[in-house]
């Protein structure tokens, strides 16, 4: 594969009004994928997006370029991108587009795309997109054109989806639920979900106004829910992200459950309920204690790299069904294509419900391992795994954790940092051995 230019790990996303986040790089790309796509012969297109002020900016920018290449245009407003995921199969569009980026400040933006499955386009059609993008942009002739229609059911229609994922005939009557929408996607779908299967519902983090997605709340500032959760002597709270494709939960004493704890409590919920689980997949970064919980539980645990994408990768070359990242995307592919914040959610509330055990209890079985993560600033690239200091330190970190902790030496892909990783069972250890191992790696990358 050539290097790309626009494509990331989750679509293209950067910093509104800087390249490639630009209204007129924006319209190029929905032309490009567009022409593309119109090669397969079906013509038909979702978009949706996020609650950011700069989605009407690109909403209008792909509309253009994907109209000029002869895309017609089904418009979903701000929906989860899951949603999105969800809604191109069902309309058996050729594919969908989420404008968002995730959990990222208002101030950025980005543009992913899903297959007419519902999955992460393929390496081989984004590669396609990236080299169309080198051409001159050509318009389809006005009889071509493409054209817009606006779904207004759309909310509906997923709402339906969600419960759908519910156990048939359960209810979460009697449940106090606070749940944080992060100002983002899912401000005026989550709490429809819940009230519907008959909890009573907080809302907050449902009040969008361009510029507050994620602020201070939602799944990646999880103290919000934690508060509100002890001050209204809540049952459980549930946090997503801006996209709601993740989840962070908080139980009836106010402690945070991250999603390697999530993933742990499902891959109980379904052996409890007689279903096998052969395995799970998890990242780099999940916690050992999820390795350790999950091997009790006799279920086998890979690591993919960072990175949603990757992990569904592995769940397919393996046909598992169960996945996810400390930060909380869970995917359950007997139930959906993409991580999914609700439908995980939804998973979790009807374990506590059959099980009559509140959350609290059913994530007991996982001890946390301490984790400390320090970034390394980089002056210069060198292969660490070949530097025999870096070896020397990570041999005698790893020799001093024993089978209770692990060491990671991770280059960040955004940052010009190496991020060292230490986990292990004792606090003061691992902060001490990780310190160490990051004074060796300074001094090589310093």
């Amino acid at each position: 594969m050539m290097a790309r230019k626009y494509f990331g790990t989750d679509g293209m996303r950067g910093r509104v009004g800087v390249e490639p986040m630009t209204a007129a790089t924006v319209m190029k790309l929905g032309w490009a994928a567009g022409k593309v796509l119109a090669k397969e012969g079906n013509r038909d297109v979702l978009i949706g997006k996020d609650t950011r002020v700069s989605g009407y900016l690109f909403e209008s920018a792909l509309e253009a370029g994907l109209s000029s290449a002869g895309i017609n245009l089904r418009l979903l407003g701000p929906m989860p991108t899951p949603a999105v995921a969800y809604l191109t199969r069902t309309f058996r569009a050729a594919a969908g587009i989420v404008i968002s980026a995730s959990h990222n400040p208002y101030y950025d933006n980005g543009v992913k795309f899903f297959s007419a499955e519902g999955t992460k386009l393929p390496d081989e059609t984004e590669q396609a997109i990236e080299d169309m993008m080198a051409h001159d942009m050509e318009t389809v002739d006005s009889a071509d054109l493409g054209r817009a229609h606006r779904i207004d059911d759309a909310p509906g229609r997923y709402i339906e989806f969600c419960k759908s994922t519910f156990p048939t005939g359960l209810r979460l009557d009697n449940m106090k639920i606070v749940v944080d929408s992060a100002n983002g996607a899912a401000y005026h779908i989550a709490k429809g979900v819940f009230e519907e299967l008959g909890a009573e519902v907080v809302s907050i983090g449902a009040d969008p106004d361009g510029l507050n997605i994620n602020r201070d709340c939602g799944a990646t500032s999880p103290d919000l829910l934690r508060a509100h959760v002890l001050m209204e002597r809540a049952d459980i709270g549930v946090a997503l992200d801006g996209d709601a494709d993740r989840l962070i939960m908080v139980d009836h004493r106010g402690e945070i459950v991250d999603g390697d704890e999530l993933l742990y409590v499902l891959v109980k919920a379904r052996l409890d309920s007689g279903e096998k689980v052969p395995g799970v997949s998890g990242t780099l970064m999940s916690n050992l204690g999820l390795e350790h919980g999950l091997r009790e539980l006799g279920v086998e645990f890979v690591r993919a790299k960072v990175g949603d994408r990757y992990v569904l990768e592995q769940l397919r070359e393996r046909d598992w069904m169960l996945g996810g990242e400390s930060s909380g995307h869970i995917i359950c592919l007997d139930r959906t294509t993409t991580g999914d914040g609700i439908v995980a959610a939804l998973q979790i509330l009807a374990y506590v419900r059959e099980s009559g055990e509140p959350l609290a209890n059913l994530r007991a079985g996982m001890t946390r391992y301490p984790q400390v993560l320090v970034n390394v600033p980089l002056s210069h690239r060198e292969a660490l795994n070949d530097n025999p200091e870096v070896q020397k330190a990570v041999a005698d970190a790893e020799a001093e954790l024993g089978d209770s902790g692990r060491v990671l030496l991770r280059p960040s892909g955004t940052e010009p940092v190496v991020r060292v990783m230490v986990e292990g069972r004792v606090a003061n250890d691992v902060e001490k051995i990780c310190h160490r191992v990051a004074e060796a790696v300074g001094k090589v990358m310093g």
